[in-house]
């Protein structure tokens, strides 16, 4: 399969990723072989996340930022990542119906993935799906995240730029962005500026740009752009400020040594994730958990105790 994807293979490419995003043990093993065989392959994209409130639009501006960039020559991938059902567990998947005249692009690759419990706005997998649409000769990578809210930075410790979309607002409008995420953002743009929202967004953009004057990323000052992805209008500027972006961090080192940190907290986050798997499927945790869930619920057990009563029977020092 790794030569397929090599070749650009677009069957090939999807089916790695499906195999990535495989919960079998067996196909894990498998996964981890090829990611083996791709990884010489990776790392030559410019990987950029994408997040933004509900209604921002960012599939509009994906796909109008997609055939841009697709025009210069590039090869661009989207690994979108749709909310989960709290319930059923279940995704609708549904930004390829959003994003038509980009996925009819030869050169564009749009790949939707359920968040299922992970946390962050993006899949437990998005690392490893980037690694292979890279491999697979893809130099522009897109990760859209769920949304905007607490916990949608996780893409951040992924990318080499994060990009903030915004909507034309003010006022109280402006105090519901949540403030950590826009500290972690490389670039704000503040998409919708046309017909009556043009004013505003030239307000919005003014007011980002004083608000965001005292913060640094290093030697990048974060710039306030504004767009029109309906109208394509703003697009041209939003890629060349990401090349200013990255010719500035290549030259520093810091593009480097962000990746080097993503990679170390990558490490760390499948440790986690890979803990609470095992955690779970304990045999003495699933026996106990409904009743001590169910204690706690009911106000009879304090959550602390459950926890250690549940530890306690995982590490086997409790049996």
């Amino acid at each position: 399969m790794a030569g397929a994807v090599r070749r650009g293979d677009r069957r090939a490419l999807a089916r790695a990723i499906t195999l990535i995003e495989s919960t079998r043990a067996d196909h894990r093993a498998t996964a981890d072989a090829l990611l083996e065989a791709l990884l010489p392959h990776t790392g030559n994209s410019v990987r950029i996340g994408i997040s933004g409130v509900p209604g921002v639009g960012k599939s509009t501006f994906i796909e109008a930022f997609g055939l841009h960039v697709i025009g210069l020559g590039h090869k661009v991938a989207v690994l979108a990542v749709d909310p989960s059902s709290q319930r059923t567990g279940g995704s609708i998947l549904g930004d390829k119906t959003r994003m038509v005249d980009l996925s009819r692009e030869p050169d564009a690759f749009i790949r939707p993935s359920p968040a299922g419990a992970t946390l962050g706005g993006v899949a437990r997998r998005t690392r490893e799906a980037m690694l292979i649409c890279e491999a697979a000769g893809f130099d522009v990578i897109v990760v859209e995240t769920v949304g905007v809210g607490q916990s949608e930075t996780a893409v951040a410790d992924m990318v080499d730029l994060f990009m903030l979309l915004l909507l034309p607002a003010g006022g109280d409008e402006l105090q519901g962005i949540k403030k950590g995420i826009v500290e972690l953002a490389d670039l704000v743009v503040v998409n919708k500026a046309d017909g009556d929202l043009a004013t505003t967004a030239r307000h919005t953009v003014a007011d980002y740009r004083h608000a965001l004057a005292l913060l640094r990323h290093g030697e990048w000052r974060v710039p306030v752009l504004s767009c029109s992805a309906v109208q394509k209008a703003g697009i041209d500027t939003v890629w060349t400020t990401i090349g200013e972006h990255r010719a500035l961090t290549e030259a520093n080192g810091q593009r480097a040594s962000r990746r080097a940190e993503q990679a170390r907290a990558w490490l760390w986050s499948e440790i986690r994730e890979t803990l609470l798997d095992r955690f779970r499927a304990h045999p003495a945790v699933r026996a106990e958990l409904p009743a001590l869930e169910a204690g706690v619920t009911e106000g009879a057990v304090i959550p602390t105790a459950a926890a250690r009563a549940l530890l306690s029977r995982f590490l086997g020092d409790g049996a």
